[in-house]
């Protein structure tokens, strides 16, 4: 079948749907789709990581505990390799990707992204690479539902909740958690979750969860059950750990964020990956808890076997002292940091969702044992683990609900409902302290994007200043006289007149209302056009985000603005141009 065939198929169908079917209707009807392939591509993911885990860590021989160094190296070449010479593309950022594509892509995301970052992530992960599977996920289902929308020849609008319906489906899925899901899309993709927008995306996640019940039974990758309601007498303690925790998620930004920087100045991909797969390969020969997403480690900890704690030969004689496990745990939390980072510093693909929850489990654990041993308090390691779980998301991601819905909702109930929220109120404001930015949204900041949840900064962030230039303005030339701008005022529709140079120059610009008393005193058409040029007060740069542009208009009170890049004239801004936009921005994005 043709494509044009096809786009006429669909022109059909769209014609038959916008009569038959409202768009709160329609959405809702594909939600069912969108959320049984989002959750289709986490099984997909998962089995697939899983799979060439077991297969890789199945292989025992004599030396075979070296092979931690080696696994994680292995795993990320072929990633390399896999995006250099058959996708020929570069993955990229997964969830700061779609947050970009969202605000400055109109929600268009590459066909290739529904299927590579599942072989990549399953190559970094299933080797041992110290990311998560949960953020590619997330982008494999919002990439489905994107490419839908664009397939469907949809609007905007719609669009953006496909994406919606895609990445809540696709966590969802991997925790048989559909709340968590849905808070995520709301705090994460920041999608704006009107009762039109909500019950879509509420069937979206429901389907995938089915998905994931059919392909892998009603199994959840924590076995941890609490029955035992809040203790209100520990509600210091959990005071406790939610600073700790906050200061604990400001760590890994800082050392994420620093590490990356470095590894952008190595212009050698190569090199980085020489680098990173190196250090990245020692680190998990010390502390082989640091392999993979770590769920197996976690588990262990919370049924109370710390056993995985010491796997490397080199602590195995500390096994049993007391004191030894507060000093691998420390050094577990600080370095899982790093290992994350050089992970994708080398070229590995994968998430940080993963690491969020194996630094919380583990700073929970520290946390209380350090109570413990201390002997100013008999606190349950498992609660304080999973509780940590929380205040980790919720100090990373930025996320305070979806943290908090996950552990309630993997733990078959909300017994820890008290502390989880005490712990992450606590760690997000602690977080918040240090970076305005979560770890996803800093990558989109960095190419001059907000994501907020303001919806005016929002709105802004959307749009573009080039977009909006006018370049209708009849241009003077220098050393021009007053009589030269006769024939000028006569043809234009303008009342602002730039002055420019022969190179294109901003030399100011000759206003109307300043010569409307003399351009009809022949006496003075041989006065030099400078003798009517001002400069303006404030110009407007292309690299100036929307939110400087709209406050220069409120502050000067002007309704043009010349925009200037390097000395040279590119046009004007008017006041009247940015709040139409600005309107038909709003219109596109906001619900029926």
């Amino acid at each position: 079948m043709t494509k044009h065939r096809i786009s006429n198929w669909i022109d059909r169908f769209n014609n038959w749907r916008q009569t038959h079917l409202t768009n709160q209707q329609f959405m809702l009807l594909l939600s069912i789709p969108t959320g049984f392939l989002a959750g289709l591509a986490a099984v997909i993911i998962k089995k697939s990581a899983h799979g060439i885990r077991d297969l890789v860590l199945g292989i025992h021989f004599e030396y075979s505990h070296l092979m931690y160094f080696v696994y994680p190296a292995i795993g990320i070449l072929l990633t390399i390799c896999f995006c250099k010479f058959i996708l020929r593309k570069e993955i990229g950022h997964g969830i700061p990707g779609i947050l970009y594509a969202i605000r400055k892509k109109k929600g268009e995301v590459s066909p290739h992204s529904m299927w590579s970052t599942i072989i990549a992530s399953a190559l970094t992960v299933g080797f041992g690479g110290s990311v998560g599977l949960e953020g590619p996920s997330v982008s494999t289902g919002a990439s489905i539902g994107s490419n839908l929308g664009k397939w469907l020849k949809l609007e905007y609008r719609q669009v953006v909740m496909l994406i919606g319906m895609g990445g809540a489906a696709a966590l969802a899925a991997i925790f048989q958690a559909p709340m968590t899901g849905i808070f995520f899309a709301l705090e994460v993709l920041v999608i704006d979750l009107s009762l039109g927008a909500l019950i879509p995306i509420i069937c979206s996640s429901f389907t995938a969860i089915l998905t994931s019940y059919l392909f892998l039974g009603q199994a959840v990758e924590y076995n941890a059950l609490i029955t035992e309601g809040f203790i209100p007498s520990n509600a210091l303690y959990y005071i406790g750990l939610g600073l700790f925790v906050g200061l604990v998620s400001a760590y890994f930004l800082k050392v994420t964020f620093s590490v990356e920087k470095r590894f952008k100045r190595v212009a050698s991909p190569w090199r980085r990956f020489l680098v990173g797969a190196v250090l990245l390969g020692v680190l998990i020969y010390l502390f082989p808890a640091l392999y993979g997403e770590g769920y197996d480690a976690i588990n262990s900890a919370l049924r109370g076997d710390y056993s995985t704690i010491y796997g490397s030969p080199v602590f195995a004689g500390w096994a049993g002292k007391e004191w030894s496990i507060l000093i691998l745990l420390a050094g577990i939390i600080l370095l899982k940091a790093f290992a994350t980072a050089l992970t994708f510093g080398a070229g590995g693909v994968g998430g940080t969702f993963a690491p969020a929850l194996f630094i919380g489990a583990f700073s929970g654990l520290f946390f209380s044992l350090t109570v413990n041993y201390l002997g100013i308090g008999e606190l349950d390691p498992a609660k304080f683990a999973l509780v940590g779980m929380s205040g980790l998301i919720a100090g990373m991601l930025h996320a305070p609900l979806t943290g908090i819905f996950l552990i309630a909702e993997i733990t078959n109930g909300y017994a820890l409902i008290v502390p989880l929220m005490i712990v992450s109120a606590l760690s997000y404001f602690v977080n918040r302290i240090f970076f305005k930015h979560s770890v996803y949204t800093n990558a989109v900041a960095e190419h001059g994007v907000e994501v907020t949840h303001n919806k005016d900064v929002s709105i802004l962030s959307m749009m573009t200043i080039n977009n909006l230039i006018e370049t209708n303005f009849s241009k003077v030339k220098r050393g021009s006289k007053l009589g030269d701008m006769i024939p000028v005022i006569s043809s234009s529709t303008r009342n602002i007149f730039p002055v420019v140079d022969k190179d294109g120059t901003f030399c100011g610009h000759v206003l109307f209302d300043d010569i409307r008393s003399v351009m009809f005193e022949q006496s003075l058409y041989e006065a030099p056009i400078e003798e009517f040029t001002v400069l303006p007060e404030y110009i407007i740069h292309p690299e100036d985000s929307m939110e400087e542009v709209v406050k220069k208009f409120q502050v000067s009170g002007k309704y043009n603005i010349p925009v200037i890049e390097n000395g040279k004239y590119l046009g004007y801004i008017s006041r009247a141009n940015v709040f139409s936009t600005y309107r038909k921005t709003l219109s596109e994005i906001s619900d029926d």
